[in-house]
């Protein structure tokens, strides 16, 4: 059998060489390895997320010392000196001579004559007292210096770091427990069988976290449809949508379905809901999730948000939860900062946004509500979105959101107790 060292180095090539999502290669990789104990699982998902987090830093780290440039290098190789360096500066629990003895044993496995370079890399960076090559937020956070100063200018510098704070380390498991169907009593029961603690949100209703899990889709309670995974942030989301029952609610883009999942249970799986993705494979996630959870009243089929649907009916609420950049969601999805060069690349997601919104107005009946919302952080695609909504469709206006003094909010770890994920929400009402 592998080493742990071994399958997370597995692992890290095979994400680079096909851009896989972080979190669903781990769960397929640990899934296969069935033998694994829990300190062996927990070193390889903690080396493994920490490598991909700190890449920035990691690399600088390796161009100080290599006489060859960073994307010259063999990918096993580069993997190797970034397990290593990781290893080195941020896991106190393994002994410097053990981070390099071990690092250069993988290079002997997968690239022999890279060992003695391995070695040496590992060696200077030791003897330099372990110093990074600079000292800015970019090279201390790990995260690429556009996007940091893009933080800097849309939120100033207290909220900035605590955004690249946040985006650092693993994101709790959160989820919603499906009281309409089930006591809470009971979930935690079944939960508790499992060796599973929940432990309460102090602001939002039936939102817990999860204590000593690891794929939270694996546990008993999660099968009998006792929950479903969904971060505070989004529950929240879901919240302030103020469905009630027997009212008529269309979410435009809903897969994987969490958001209408809230809902449902929300509106005690009485009223209609209508949810929709483009493609019918997301949509299919919406109606088998509905149907571990026992939900009734959600509907899922496949619609182009961007294109008015006049056989639709008009909705007491409207969902328009838009596609964007996932910038809020980098803590739980760490690959998301390498997927932009530069701000340029984000100016794709408000045109289309914007398309999406005002399509989605169109089926608000008259004293209906209409929300907006998105899990990134970048004003593009959050406050200014909303402003020009406002600006442009007379016909609605603003309406506070029942936790925050605005109609408008943008949810970071150091503008809100709520424990979740960047996000925004704005919501409307329509007047005529």
């Amino acid at each position: 059998m592998q080493t742990p060292r071994e399958i997370c180095l597995g692992l890290l090539v095979k994400v680079e060489k096909n851009s896989s999502f972080s979190s669903v290669a781990l769960d397929n990789t640990l899934s296969k390895y069935s033998g694994l104990s829990d300190v062996d699982r927990r070193f390889i998902s903690a080396l493994y997320y920490g490598v991909i987090e700190r890449r920035i830093t990691l690399d600088a780290v390796i161009a100080k010392y290599s006489n060859r440039p960073i994307d010259k290098l063999n990918l096993e190789v580069r993997e190797i000196l970034r397990m290593g360096i990781y290893q080195l500066l941020y896991m106190d629990s393994v002994p410097d001579n053990a981070a390099v003895d071990e690092s250069v044993k993988l290079a002997k496995i997968n690239n022999q004559s890279a060992s003695g370079f391995v070695n040496a890399i590992l060696r200077s960076f030791i003897r330099d007292g372990k110093k990074l090559p600079g000292s800015n937020l970019s090279l201390e956070y790990s995260c690429p210096q556009w996007l940091v100063d893009m933080w800097l200018r849309d939120y100033g510098e207290e909220i900035a770091i605590s955004i690249l704070k946040s985006s650092l380390g693993r994101p709790p498991t959160t989820v919603r427990f499906n009281t309409c169907k089930f006591e809470i009593a009971d979930i935690l029961s079944e939960l508790a069988l499992d060796g599973i603690e929940a432990v309460p949100n102090e602001v939002i209703k039936d939102c817990y976290n999860l204590k000593n899990c690891g794929s939270a889709e694996k546990l008993s309670a999660y099968k009998r449809g006792m929950f479903h995974v969904q971060d505070a942030s989004c529950q929240l989301c879901a919240t302030e949508l103020g469905a009630k029952e027997g009212e008529t609610v269309l979410d435009v883009c809903s897969a994987p379905g969490g958001k209408s999942f809230t809902v449902a249970e929300i509106m005690n799986d009485m009223g209609r809901i209508l949810a929709f993705d483009l493609h019918a494979n997301r949509a299919k996630l919406i109606t088998d999730g509905a149907k571990r959870l026992g939900l009734c009243t959600i509907s899922a089929g496949t619609n182009n948000a961007k294109v008015y649907k006049s056989e639709l009916p008009m909705a007491d609420r409207v969902l328009c939860d838009v596609p964007c950049s996932g910038l809020g969601v980098i803590g739980r999805k760490p690959e998301i900062k390498y997927n932009y060069s530069c701000e340029d690349d984000l100016k794709q997601f408000p045109i289309v946004q914007y398309e999406i919104l005002k399509t989605s107005s169109q089926y608000v009946r008259p004293g209906g509500t209409l929300l907006y919302s998105t899990c990134t952080l970048n004003r593009a695609e959050n406050d200014l979105i909303a402003e020009k909504f406002l600006k442009e469709n007379p016909s609605f206006e603003g309406c506070k959101l029942s936790c925050f003094g605005d109609y408008k909010a943008t949810i970071t770890p150091a503008s809100c107790q709520f424990g979740g994920d960047g996000f925004f929400m704005a919501k409307f009402s329509r007047i005529g």
